[in-house]
């Protein structure tokens, strides 16, 4: 019989409007999510970066046309936060709705070349991925986009879709270790 004060906590799952108001209340809630779960400061913040910038992602480029507030939406375009944390590391997944290959955003993750120092954008991606032990692309879980999981430290597992889901459409998901520098545009 497990003790439930030992059992690890429930996921944070939010469904979000794919609009950058939203990104700053779910890093927030992430960041306090973590506390509770027993993360180290150093582990949060990076969490919290981690989970700002695959949201802002999300919204810029996967579906939410970069949307300050929910009111700029043109349609109710969603994304998805899933967080696990215990004090040994975390595991975040953002799904979002904006179409995409993930076989596409593979290939931008993966890229060896330094990211053009004189764009203001597109440095994001490249920073995670040198953050996270490891970094994921795949479908989303409803078909209307893709999925970015990334995870650092012993403690989580990644949030992946539910072995009882429908397999996709796309060849496994390939892992990229955090010593492969990419460069991406994101």
């Amino acid at each position: 019989m497990t003790d439930a004060s030992s059992a690890a906590p429930e996921p944070l799952q939010l469904d979000l409007p794919a609009a950058h108001s939203a990104c700053r209340m779910a890093r927030h809630m992430a960041r306090e999510f973590a506390a509770t779960c027993g993360l180290d400061e150093d582990r949060i913040q990076t969490l919290e970066f981690v989970v700002g910038e695959l949201l802002d992602n999300a919204v810029d480029h996967g579906g939410g046309q970069a949307a300050m507030d929910e009111s700029d939406l043109e349609s109710d375009i969603r994304m998805k936060l899933e967080l696990i944390a215990s004090p040994g590391g975390w595991s975040v997944r953002v799904d979002d709705q904006g179409g995409g290959d993930p076989d596409r955003l593979r290939a931008v993750l993966a890229d060896d070349a330094m990211p053009d120092l004189e764009d203001e954008r597109g440095r994001g991606l490249t920073l995670l991925v040198h953050m996270v032990d490891r970094m994921e692309v795949e479908r989303s879980r409803d078909g209307l986009g893709l999925a970015v999981i990334a995870s650092s430290g012993d403690g989580a597992t990644p949030a992946s879709a539910p072995a009882n889901d429908p397999p996709a459409n796309d060849p496994p998901v390939s892992d990229l270790p955090a010593s492969d520098p990419p460069a991406a545009n994101g």
